[in-house]
C-alpha cells in the first residue's frame, strides 16, 4: 500500500488538508513489515508533529527532489532574474534524459512556466536538466547549489546530486527534511503555489495529464509532489 503524510493548514478561516512529505514502497503483502516507509505529520499551524514513522532515516528521494528544482526556479523569478515567459534553452544532454520526460528537443527553447508546470505535473526528468543548466551551468553544479539550499533551510540530512531524483545512491534526504522543503515552498512561495494543484498542461497542441491520483480523488488535496524509483519506492508529499 502507499501511504501519506498529512499536513493540516488553514486559508482564510478555512481547514484545508494537504497530503505532506512521505516516501514508502508498495509491498505485495501489506500486512508485511515495510523497511523502507517513513512517514511524518505537522500541523503547520502549531509545528506540532502529529506522527512520524522513521521520520529522520535516509531515504532516497524521487522525484520529490523536483521540490527543490523548484524552489531554487521560484527563487529566481521572485530576484527577477527570470520571468515566466522567460526563454530556456535545451542541451543535447538535457533532452537525453529518460522518462518520466516531456520529450524536448536538443536546440529547442521552451519558457519557464512550461518548465514549471512539466516539473509539477508532468514530473518531466528532461526539463529538470534544462532548468538545471540555466541556473547552475552544468546538472552537477546545479546539485551542489541545491544542496546548499537545503541545507540553509535546515533539511541537514539531505544531499542532492541531480534535479530530477533519478537514481543516485548519493541523493539522500528523509520525510523531515522533505515536510521542511515542502511547507517552505508554502510558506516562501504562496504565489507559485496554486500550480501544485494543476492536473493538466498544454504542450505543442497537446494536453499532459500528470500523475497525482489525489488532485482528482481526493477532496481538498492541493498538492505537492509524487515520485518513484525502485531504491526508494512511491513517494508522495
Amino acid at each position: 500500500m502507499v501511504t501519506a503524510t498529512i499536513i493540516r493548514i488553514r486559508r482564510q478561516g478555512i481547514g484545508v488538508i494537504a497530503l505532506l512529505a512521505c516516501l514508502a514502497i508498495v509491498m505485495a503483502n501489506p500486512a508485511q513489515a515495510n523497511p523502507r516507509y517513513a512517514a511524518i505529520v505537522v500541523d503547520i499551524e502549531s509545528g506540532e508533529v502529529l506522527h512520524a514513522a522513521n521520520a529522520d532515516e535516509t531515504r532516497y528521494p524521487a522525484s520529490l527532489t523536483k521540490m527543490m528544482t523548484l524552489y531554487l526556479l521560484f527563487e529566481q523569478l521572485q530576484s527577477g532574474q527570470l520571468r515566466l515567459d522567460s526563454p530556456l534553452q535545451v542541451s543535447s544532454y538535457a533532452a537525453s534524459k529518460q522518462a518520466s520526460k516531456l520529450y524536448v528537443k536538443a536546440g529547442s527553447t521552451l519558457p519557464v512556466e512550461t518548465a514549471i508546470e512539466a516539473l509539477i505535473i508532468k514530473s518531466a526528468n528532461d526539463v529538470a536538466v534544462v532548468v538545471a543548466e540555466a541556473l547552475g551551468g552544468s546538472e552537477a553544479n546545479f546539485g551542489r547549489m541545491m544542496t546548499d539550499k537545503a541545507w540553509q533551510l535546515g533539511m541537514s540530512r539531505t544531499t542532492f546530486r541531480n534535479p530530477n531524483g533519478l537514481p543516485d545512491a548519493g541523493q539522500t534526504t528523509t520525510a523531515r527534511d522533505m515536510a521542511t522543503l515542502s511547507i517552505r515552498l508554502m510558506q516562501d512561495y504562496p504565489q507559485y503555489y496554486p500550480y501544485f494543484s494543476r492536473t493538466s498542461f498544454s504542450w505543442q497542441g497537446k494536453r499532459i495529464t500528470g500523475h497525482n491520483r489525489l488532485l482528482g480523488s481526493y477532496a481538498g488535496a492541493d498538492g505537492m509532489k509524487t515520485g518513484f524509483i525502485r531504491a526508494s519506492g512511491f513517494a508522495l508529499a
